[in-house]
């Protein structure tokens, strides 16, 4: 145990609590380790274990992907502290099928797995964030932070927010950061990972595939496609389409929000904020 990293006594404990035959690191990324592990009859799990400085968010996502039970979403067997026992899933992402040619179809994929993961279920994990919290950095960001030629587009996205916020529907558990890279393909259809456990406006669950799949910008900034994903996405889940585009916006400009604040480009946003506003017009 002599000189054993965070993660390395984190993964012994969890390979005695879970006795764990076989693992191997996957990938680290800033917010957690992530090792493939095999159980007995259990071929294959995935371990994520939690960094301290995300395990507040991460535990969150971790509890409400328990509470889905598998419905929708990666199966959840064990949490211990930070450190999560799931199912192994190795298929490609939603995105593959969107950005080769067959976009329609992984809508309508992305409107099943959001079916699945609203559909009643009783009581509702602790803790999780509202979805009005979530927008802090939409209201409090300075105009100044965003390129002269934009700031219009940020007080319009800002506006349909307050409005939205302003108007409350029903309000259930959201995953908080469903896009097509975050749904992968198993034996068990399309599953939804890495919630971030949001409690607010079922609209908002649909927001991200609007400026989704990564890297497809003359994709998801085609109105036609904006157009077309709202009216599948209403008619499949019973939503009303001017809120949906509406929250789209509003996240559009959130996204562009956190991108500034992090020095990270905002190209994709505004690519597609000005086209989701002038759908949400017409809406």
């Amino acid at each position: 145990m002599m000189n054993q990293s965070p993660a390395e006594t984190a993964l012994s404990r969890a390979m005695i609590r879970w006795s764990l035959t076989k693992s191997t690191p996957v990938a680290e990324t800033p917010r957690s380790w992530i090792f493939r592990v095999e159980q007995g009859s259990r071929s294959s799990g995935a371990l994520k274990i939690l960094k301290p400085s995300a395990s507040a968010e991460e535990g969150r996502g971790a509890r409400l992907l328990q509470w889905y039970e598998g419905d929708g979403a990666a199966t959840v067997f064990d949490i211990h502290g930070d450190t999560i026992f799931m199912e192994w899933i190795d298929g490609g992402t939603l995105g593959d099928p969107s950005r080769n040619g067959r976009d329609d179809e992984a809508t309508n994929a992305f409107a099943t797995v959001v079916a699945n993961l609203h559909r009643p279920r009783p009581d509702r994990p602790d803790g999780l964030m509202p979805l009005r919290q979530r927008f802090e950095a939409l209201f409090d960001t300075d105009v100044r932070a965003w390129p002269h030629t934009a700031r219009d587009l940020y007080a319009r996205a800002a506006g349909i927010a307050l409005k939205l916020f302003d108007k409350p529907t029903a309000e259930l558990p959201l995953h908080g950061d469903l896009h097509h890279d975050n749904i992968l393909s198993s034996d068990r259809g399309w599953l939804a990972i890495d919630p971030k456990g949001l409690f607010g406006d079922p609209h908002y669950e649909l927001a991200n595939a609007f400026r989704n799949p990564q890297g497809s910008p003359k994709l998801y900034a085609d109105p036609r496609r904006i157009k077309a994903m709202a009216d599948t996405f209403s008619a499949r889940l019973g939503l009303n389409r001017k809120r949906l585009i509406g929250f789209a916006a509003a996240h559009s400009g959130l996204s562009a929000c956190w991108d500034l604040a992090d020095g990270n480009s905002i190209i994709g946003d505004l690519a597609v904020l000005p086209n989701l506003l002038s759908a949400y017009d017409q809406a």
